[in-house]
């Protein structure tokens, strides 16, 4: 089984769909036994294998949001991951070898991507990343986890966010006349649906062509479906409730417009979150349904993005109030990471967000070259100084010509009192 902490990987979602998902989860716990080491420079304390840099792409972006200058170390920990050809593997013990371009990870590639864009000064490696995705693009104008295999919805989702990061056109990016956005409507539910599944997205197509809702995959897509990128910072508001799908009676059309598809996951995803307590439901075959963070975070994201954040406000109050349940208090970095992005999106304080996660964070890994509030103050001063310092001098000198003005006056009213006495 993947790592816990890898809970936002497709490859995750498959297995718990198929019900092989079983065995211990390492979480973001010490490496212990046959677990690879954590690296120097590496966010989190557990075993890197399944998720080291899908995790290091997420916290690097939630700090760079939060306007904390990680180490060297853990940049060039990122950056030491990518392969020759662009892309990202999850985890490369060895970056002297080769890399096995079957294995390489769409997921961790997309993040990867939008990191480095969030911290700036790497245009050359986020170019070969864009170039893999145009390679490793399936011919239906998906992606999926690794090369060559049948795309999915959260892979697909994730590829668009990074094209727009990069701003390479998600419509421009085509395999055989395929675009990415093609891609990722072959995963969303349409009129032929049930009313109360239409605008959801299925992981993947179940073996007869069907699809069915999976809140892992409609989470993660609704960002792409939205027009969104990590981090988000949208401020567009609309005051109406998302729209749900229109479907005609009797249509049978499975196929969702473009222009749609924001509106219509929003508008699922809202009917979800409203009957589920305000979080979305993880399901897996013998368990009992448990809250999922993960998709209710993506969720929150993406109904931020289309403009919805009063409908994505009792998502992120339910992460607010359980969210320290999945960081673990603070010391799972993936999970961290994705609860800081989730406040920046919604405008809320991450220093009272279910504990201090700018703290918690940066805790999980080097010591940054300069803090959140170090940053802040430096940022801010010069400003501050300099506004203080230029109305105070005008102030004064515009005082000093006052009371000179009025002395003379004074001083010239007062002679000719004088003469007349």
């Amino acid at each position: 089984m993947l790592t816990a902490a890898r809970l936002g990987a497709a490859a995750l979602s498959a297995a718990l769909l198929t019900g092989a998902a079983t065995g211990t989860a390492l979480a973001d716990t010490p490496a212990t036994g046959t677990a690879a080491p954590v690296p120097e420079g590496l966010y989190g304390k557990g075993d890197p294998t399944y998720d080291g840099v899908w995790r290091q792409s997420l916290a690097l972006t939630a700090l760079a949001g939060a306007k904390v200058t990680p180490a060297d170390s853990a940049v060039s920990w990122l950056t030491g991951q990518q392969c020759a050809d662009g892309g990202w593997p999850s985890f490369r013990a060895d970056t002297t070898a080769a890399c096995d371009a079957t294995t390489e990870d769409s997921n961790a590639t997309a993040v990867a991507v939008q990191a480095l864009l969030a911290l700036g000064g790497h245009q050359d490696a986020v170019d070969k990343g864009v170039q893999w995705f145009r390679t490793n693009q399936n011919a239906d104008g998906s992606w999926a986890y690794n090369p060559g295999s049948p795309g999915d919805a959260n892979s697909t989702g994730l590829a668009v966010n990074a094209l727009i990061a990069a701003k390479a056109d998600p419509a421009a990016v085509a395999k055989a006349g395929r675009s990415a956005f093609d891609g990722l409507a072959l995963f969303q539910l349409g009129c032929a649906a049930p009313a109360d599944q239409r605008g959801a997205f299925a992981y993947q197509p179940k073996p007869d062509g069907a699809l069915e809702p999976n809140a892992l995959a409609a989470g993660q897509a609704s960002l792409a479906a939205a027009g969104g990128k990590l981090p988000v910072t949208n401020t567009n508001r609309t005051d109406a409730a998302p729209k749900a799908l229109p479907c005609a009676d009797g249509s049978t059309g499975n196929s969702v417009p473009r222009a749609d598809s924001a509106e219509a996951i929003g508008a699922y995803l809202t009917t979800q979150l409203t009957a589920g307590g305000q979080h979305l439901t993880l399901t897996t075959p013998g368990a009992p349904p448990t809250p999922d963070y993960t998709a209710t975070a993506w969720a929150a994201l993406g109904l931020i993005q289309g403009g919805h954040p009063q409908q994505a406000a009792g998502p992120v109050d339910w992460l607010a109030k359980e969210g320290s349940a999945w960081t673990r208090s603070g010391t799972d970095a993936s999970a961290t990471a994705t609860l800081l992005l989730v406040a920046q999106a919604a405008q809320r304080d991450p220093a009272s967000f279910g504990g201090d996660l700018v703290a918690q964070l940066t805790a999980l890994g080097p010591a940054p070259k300069a803090a959140a509030s170090a940053a802040s103050s430096a940022a801010s001063a010069p400003a501050k100084e300099k506004k203080d310092g230029g109305i105070s001098q005008w102030w004064l000198i515009g005082v000093g010509l006052l009371i000179g003005i009025g002395g003379g006056l004074l001083l010239s009213f007062q002679r000719k009192r004088g003469a007349k006495l």
